[in-house]
């Protein structure tokens, strides 16, 4: 039997349309004589979606009874019975109850297919096995009902059903998708438009990497070979070497110029394994890899260069980065054109990108100016010169010379000379004076075939080919000295301009100093200890004991540890300035370490004086009037009639009272700040709560809506501590709110966490003072004489926080301000729900 074909509508989250269109295109099927029915539908309760499945057959579910709930079930044997030509299956990710014959909703698919029924099903980015963890980090909503991405993979046909993230928060703000008591804590939480935007990012990435995979199948099937560019796709080769890092940061940035750029980094090696490489740098530029988004790979073959190009071309890469060769000049003339301008050749329609990098130029040193002028290289050239060159000029004077030419061969064999020098310096040129002086004499003076120096002219003519080769290499040797002397101060220059722009930058000045030293002066380690034996920066190889060099930083506030090289005078000199420039560092972080404590400090003396303010106003006024109502009943005596007695003792008890909560907030608000606020935690019903809230304020249902879910677990909170948090925060939405209009208190939870949403219509508060609200004494320019000390938003959050849970403003949609309490559900409660059928998705 022919297997059915399998579609799939993938959405970035619930209500971006799939059922409904899974369902739309179940009836323009059926319109085209199509045999279609509906599997299983999951409209939740949403209208539009009821009303596109009406006039489609609906093949009847099966219930199963589990734990004395009824579940109904997809009735997999009634489908394959019914066997239509097409069958909708709506939430492939759906775990069946227990007793079905399949534990998962795609296994029952698979069967469908294995029918020869043709499915369309519907799925969500979270739901797919690969993408599970990675959504759950974006929403912190673990989902348990996953789909191995095999079975998504193999679908004939994948589709993402789109819709812009604020359209779809628009619709949940309409009703369209949750019912009313849950569209706050949804938008709050698993619907933020960040949320929602990465979720996109997911899906859309996901089904273009299909997609790839697809175009990958085909041109393998058809024997495609060159690159078909869809995709940037940049592959970097790596050595083993340190300059992996700068290739790696390079392509992941070529990549990111690109939307959905692929970054993919490879190292060969031979089939011996006996390449060069760093195993540590390896694994630790592997490591950089994952953190940059690349995938790391690893291929075997003897010839590099072949295996890059094979590499790129397989995984379809249109960029290919390399690293400029370590080889020197001679090296390269020697071994031949190397793997960069072999890569070149083969490429063909591949782009390369060869990057310079400090093993490539070497790194940052500064030149000696001690030792020979010449380097080793220029002094072996400048032999190897004489000694190829002497017989070279002898075999062309012996083949063109007559007896005449004794002038030619002269000045011939001095013009050897005179290249030596400039080539190698004095010794090479002295070498290649005295060689030549014997050659002539051998060669071409009589008697020849002898080394006899009869005639005193030609001892003087010896001589003066030496004299000549040493004036020569001495303008040589002088040029080379003065070059030097340019490339160092050039150095120096760049090195003084490094030292101050890394103080410039602040916080990284010190670690760049240290590690600009051990560069420019050639060092194996440096190291920067504090006076109390803090490593305060090191760069390179640590610092040994016994070989180590010790410089006092800034009057013995640090020491700069050197290892590994002996510094000359001029180079102690330019680290004299090193050293100063650290101590500059030093005294600028401890200075900004001073600025902030005694900005902690201004900030106290400010709470302070906050509160010298307040309790002059706001504790004056109940004392004083508690003062007066007794001592005017303590005046009269018994000249006062009964209602002014009572008048009188009711006005000292409301002050006296009113006195006492001032004085516990202001007790309260101290411990929070100190840290030792007495919290009881237990298993609490936020109802219960939340009904004691209302008595104490006396509010009922014509200033308060309540929307609290029956099925929320019970938190694990303080209850007094919580009542007083929902006291404060209701008498502030109450306080604020117009008349007529109702506070709304929602609860509703999310994973493990609960909610408790107090929900007001009045003005808000501006996004860049929601800080100053949770401050002590901060009233936001509420001068009522009734509002307190302005401790109560502090006091709420320092409790809500000491309880393990938060206490956060957001805007209420339509104008308002929403405060969130968050709380952990108790323990045994949140064990319960892990262990449920079905997870409750947003």
């Amino acid at each position: 039997m022919k297997r059915g074909k399998l579609r799939v509508l993938l959405g970035m989250a619930p209500g971006v349309g799939k059922t409904y269109e899974m369902l739309e295109e179940g009836r323009r099927l059926t319109a085209e004589g199509r045999d279609v029915v509906i599997a299983v539908v999951e409209t939740h309760g949403r209208a539009a979606t009821a009303a596109q499945a009406e006039g489609l057959e609906v093949v009847p579910r099966r219930t199963v009874a589990h734990r004395g709930v009824a579940l109904d079930e997809m009735d997999l044997a009634a489908v394959i019975a019914r066997h239509p030509d097409l069958a909708l299956v709506d939430e492939l990710a759906h775990t069946n109850a227990p007793g079905s014959a399949n534990d998962k909703r795609w296994t029952d698919v698979e069967e469908i297919l294995d029918a020869g029924i043709d499915v369309i099903t519907t799925v969500n980015v979270q739901h797919i096995a690969s993408l599970n963890d990675v959504v759950e980090k974006i929403t912190g909503v673990t989902q348990r009902e996953t789909v191995p991405d095999a079975v998504v993979r193999a679908a004939d046909q994948i589709e993402v059903v789109d819709l812009a993230p604020q359209s779809l928060r628009d619709r949940l703000s309409a009703g369209f998708v949750y019912p009313a008591e849950r569209i706050d804590a949804a938008l709050s939480n698993y619907f933020r438009l960040g949320n929602l935007t990465a979720l996109r990012e997911l899906a859309l990435l996901w089904l273009a990497d299909e997609v790839d995979s697809a175009l990958q199948r085909y041109r393998t099937e058809h024997g495609i070979e060159g690159a078909w560019q869809a995709r940037e796709r940049v592959v970097v080769a790596l050595t083993g070497g340190s300059e992996g890092e700068t290739l790696l940061r390079r392509g992941a940035r070529i990549a990111a110029r690109s939307a959905g750029g692929e970054l993919l980094a490879v190292h060969v090696s031979t089939q011996d394994g006996l390449r060069t490489s760093n195993p540590g740098a390896l694994e630790t530029q592997r490591a950089l890899v994952e953190q940059l988004g690349g995938t790391y790979h690893q291929v075997v073959g003897d010839d590099v260069a072949s295996a890059l190009v094979d590499f790129a071309r397989s995984v379809n890469a249109s960029q290919l980065v390399i690293g400029v060769s370590r080889r020197g000049r001679l090296g390269a003339a020697l071994t031949g054109p190397g793997i960069g301008n072999t890569v070149i050749r083969e490429s063909g329609d591949i782009d390369v990108h060869i990057v310079n990098h400090a093993r490539a130029g070497g790194r940052f040193a500064l030149p000696r100016l001690t030792g020979p002028a010449l380097s080793r290289k220029r002094r072996i050239l400048g032999f190897v010169t004489a000694l190829l060159g002497g017989p070279i000029i002898s075999l062309l004077l012996l083949a063109t010379g007559s007896d005449d030419s004794i002038t030619t061969d002269v000045l011939s064999y001095q013009l050897l000379v005179v290249i030596v020098a400039l080539i190698g310096g004095i010794w090479p040129a002295v070498f290649a004076a005295v060689l030549s002086g014997l050659t002539l004499d051998f060669l071409f003076i009589a008697p020849v075939h002898t080394v006899t120096i009869s005639d005193p002219v030609h001892a003087i003519a010896l001589v003066l080919y030496v004299v000549i080769a040493m004036l020569v290499s001495v303008v040589v040797d002088q040029a080379a000295r003065r070059a030097r002397a340019a490339r160092r101060a050039s150095a120096e220059a760049e090195l003084l301009a490094t030292v101050a722009g890394s103080v410039l930058r602040g916080e990284v000045a010190v670690p760049a100093l240290v590690s600009r030293a051990r560069e420019a002066f050639g060092l194996a380690g440096v190291r920067l200890v504090a006076a109390d034996g803090r490593v305060l920066a090191t760069d390179g190889e640590p610092v040994r004991d016994e070989r180590r060099t010790a410089i006092p930083v800034g009057d013995g506030r640090a020491t700069l540890e050197l290892h590994g090289g002996d510094l000359d005078a001029g180079s102690r000199r330019l680290l004299d300035v090193v050293v100063a420039q650290l101590a500059a560092a030093l005294e600028r972080a401890d200075l900004a370490e001073t600025a902030a404590e005694a900005g902690a400090l201004a900030e106290t003396d400010q709470v302070r004086s906050a509160l010298l303010s307040a309790v002059s106003h706001d504790l004056r006024r109940p004392l004083a009037s508690a003062v007066a109502a007794l001592g005017g009943l303590r005046a009269a005596g018994d000249h006062l009639s009964e209602d002014d007695r009572r008048e009188l003792i009711e006005t000292a008890d409301e002050s006296l009272a009113t006195l006492s909560v001032l004085v516990t907030d202001l007790l309260d608000v101290s411990r929070v700040q100190a840290g030792v606020l007495a919290i009881s935690l237990a298993p609490v019903d936020a109802a219960d709560v939340v009904i004691a809230a209302l008595d104490e304020l006396d509010l009922g249902p014509d200033e308060v809506e309540l929307a609290l879910d029956p099925e929320l677990p019970a938190l694990r909170a303080d209850a007094v501590l919580l009542q007083r948090v929902l006291v404060n925060v209701l008498a502030n939405a109450q306080r604020y709110t117009p008349a007529g209009v109702r506070v709304r208190i929602a609860t509703s939870r999310l994973g493990g966490i609960a909610e408790i949403r107090v929900i007001d219509h009045g003005p808000g508060i501006a996004a860049e003072r929601r800080t100053d609200m949770f401050s002590p004494f901060q009233r936001l320019g509420d001068t009522d004489n009734t509002a307190g000390l302005g401790l109560g938003l502090a006091l709420s959050r320092g409790f809500a926080e000491g309880m393990g849970g938060t206490l956060v403003p957001e805007d209420t949609p339509g104008g308002g301000l929403t405060m969130v309490v968050t709380l952990p559900i108790a323990e045994r409660d949140a064990e319960a729900v892990a262990s449920g059928i079905r997870e409750d998705a947003p």
